[in-house]
């Protein structure tokens, strides 16, 4: 299999960089979110010294930006112009930082087909790769699978839109409690690879999850929900990418205990493939 990378989907000191990453490396972890889903508290000399850091201690960084910022507004409006600032505010700290990919949310339907949405979202997210290249600034962007059925965001919207980043609690939730075996794991993990260009990872989010009626309802700690990360680490073993997966767990407890589950994984047969998981498994289809 690949590397696996683990950390965490926030940063664990805001008093300075390297008390976070003296805070990550004592947990073992070496991957790490920055968090700005409730807004931006990192600036731009805060996220050079931090990526150095990380760049130092081998831990990769990523970026989530604010929940706000998301492609595929009806009109373009001030709400559309100030979700285009928080995205572009976000490619600039991730590339202060050496953070790939910035994570965001893929938006909303807003009362139009699936297909009309998607069709907005990569409109409006090319309009802004373009302005990121005249920034220099135009690092990958990744789009979360969502845990709302009736919305954009499933896995394969996001495949549509752009890179994926696998949300494996939100897709248990809208498969209504279905990511109990390897079998789902390895399928969205094939998707995934199909569309990845060779050599970036997989971006992976992670946790316990709590649903209802197939939408999430909030993050649990582990062990108090349904889904588990052993059949992730035995899906992980068909691969020979890289994955980095990021804990949304509510505790550190949890975050280490999925962390324990992953770290077990063992070296697979020569027979594993980077293209394919298994070419006896259905493939994913789309939309």
């Amino acid at each position: 299999m690949g590397r696996v990378r683990f950390g965490p989907a926030r940063v664990p000191s805001r008093e300075s960089p390297s008390a976070a990453i003296a805070l990550l490396r004592k947990r073992g972890f070496n991957a790490c979110e920055i968090d700005f889903e409730g807004g931006f508290w990192m600036d731009y000399e805060w996220a050079a010294e931090f990526g150095q850091r990380a760049r130092e201690e081998k831990i990769a960084l990523s970026v989530h930006a604010p929940i706000a910022g998301f492609m595929g507004h009806v009109e373009r409006d001030k709400k559309q112009r100030m979700a285009v600032g928080m995205l572009d505010h976000s490619a600039g700290i991730a590339k202060a930082a050496g953070a790939e990919p910035v994570v965001f949310h893929p938006g909303f339907l807003l009362g139009r087909t699936r297909a009309a949405a998607i069709k907005s979202i990569t409109e409006q997210l090319a309009e802004l790769r373009a302005r990121l290249e005249g920034k220099g600034r135009a690092v990958p962007f990744g789009v979360e699978v969502m845990g709302r059925v009736r919305e954009i965001g499933s896995l394969d919207d996001v495949l549509e839109i752009s890179r994926p980043v696998l949300d494996f609690a939100h897709m248990h939730a809208t498969s209504d409690g279905a990511f109990t075996d390897v079998e789902p794991f390895a399928a969205a993990l094939e998707a995934a690879d199909e569309v990845l260009e060779p050599g970036a990872p997989f971006h992976i989010h992670f946790s316990d999850i709590a649903y209802a009626n197939r939408n999430e309802t909030k993050h649990l700690p582990y062990g108090e929900g349904t889904l588990r990360a052993d059949p992730l680490r035995q899906a992980l073993r068909k691969f020979r990418r890289t994955a980095n997966v990021i804990s949304e767990s509510p505790d550190l407890e949890s975050s280490l205990a999925i962390q324990a589950v992953l770290a077990s994984a063992r070296t697979p047969s020569r027979r594993a493939s980077s293209s394919s998981a298994s070419s006896s498994r259905p493939r994913s289809r789309r939309n």
